[in-house]
């Protein structure tokens, strides 16, 4: 494929504008379509990325002549079945993290992938993250060997807000969006599935319906162990921060930055062609699309992070 890429985007807000942003620097590639639910917000963002077609209805961006591709920001709660509205369309889709929120249904997103041959990825970011790439390159080099990944995942949610502090019309979830960063990161950087999951969950939030803070113990079948602490009520620095320990070095993640165990910066600037990790990833979709290959985060490679989710969702619901 040597032709422009033509793109629709759903969902115009924080991730979706970082996709927006991400892709302007990509040659060969134009989103033509942008779908969200508050039309005149839709239009207004569109208006400030040169995008023509704005709607509220993905079904009307699938019928535009041309079309090549979909990438989705939407609720977690629609991933799966508008993942499988674009394949059935024909369409190449990428779904934001995460690709479901049930085993079911992610299974049946890759199935449908597998039927169509189309490119099907999932918004696995710390994948292509300089920093966690970094790290990934030294294992592959045989330089590194992963013996625990310490993580914390902390926010600052009593309240149902989204990443620019807007009020979501949706509940995220700290099993199925957030520590699915982490289960499919340990085991890929690891190079060895989990064998064991463990978790725990505080009090259910009375108005969210959701825990607000968990504890996840996670081993791979190499040995290696992960301890992950995820929290919507930390008051404090927010994000994400993966430790790595290993038998040569250790390194601590936040998000593109790079130390080591002392604190010393680490230069990733060289590690790929952009310092943005949602860049490098829609970066990875449109490069599967034009040589027909399965990209890193294919559907088909995170799934057994969602079959860790679920074998934690039954313990927690137990």
């Amino acid at each position: 494929m040597s032709k422009t890429i033509n793109v629709a985007l759903a969902g115009a807000g924080a991730f979706g504008i970082k996709h927006l942003d991400g892709i302007r620097n990509i040659d060969g590639v134009k989103v033509v379509s942008l779908v969200s639910r508050d039309l005149d917000k839709t239009r207004e963002v569109a208006g400030k990325y040169g995008i023509g077609h704005v709607t509220t209805e993905l079904a009307e961006s699938l019928a535009l002549p041309g079309l090549d591709a979909v990438i989705l920001c939407t609720p977690t709660q629609m991933h799966a079945a508008q993942g499988i509205q674009c394949l059935k369309a024909g369409k190449h889709v990428q779904v934001e993290i995460p690709l479901a929120d049930s085993l079911k249904e992610a299974r049946a997103v890759v199935d449908l992938q597998r039927q169509t041959g189309l490119v099907a990825m999932c918004g696995h970011t710390r994948r292509f993250n300089p920093s966690h790439q970094y790290v990934h390159k030294k294992i592959v080099a045989g330089q590194f060997r992963i013996q625990q990944m310490d993580v914390q995942t902390y926010f600052f949610r009593r309240t149902n807000m989204n990443a620019l502090g807007q009020a979501r019309s949706w509940t995220d979830h700290l099993l199925w969006h957030h520590a699915a960063h982490t289960v499919d990161l340990f085991a890929y950087q690891a190079g060895s599935p989990v064998v064991q999951a463990n978790a725990l969950q505080g009090p259910i939030h009375p108005e969210l319906g959701i825990a607000m803070d968990m504890s996840i113990q996670l081993k791979a079948a190499n040995g290696a162990i992960c301890t992950l602490s995820l929290s919507f009520n930390n008051d404090g620095p927010l994000g994400t921060f993966f430790r790595y320990i290993g038998d040569t070095a250790t390194y601590i993640a936040r998000y593109d930055d790079l130390v080591n165990g002392k604190e010393e910066k680490i230069d990733v600037s060289k590690v790929d062609v952009s310092m943005n990790g949602i860049e490098l990833q829609d970066r990875e979709f449109f490069a599967a699309i034009r040589e027909g290959r399965e990209p890193n985060a294919s559907v088909a490679q995170v799934l057994p992070c969602y079959e860790v989710l679920h074998r934690l969702e039954q313990q927690l619901n137990a």
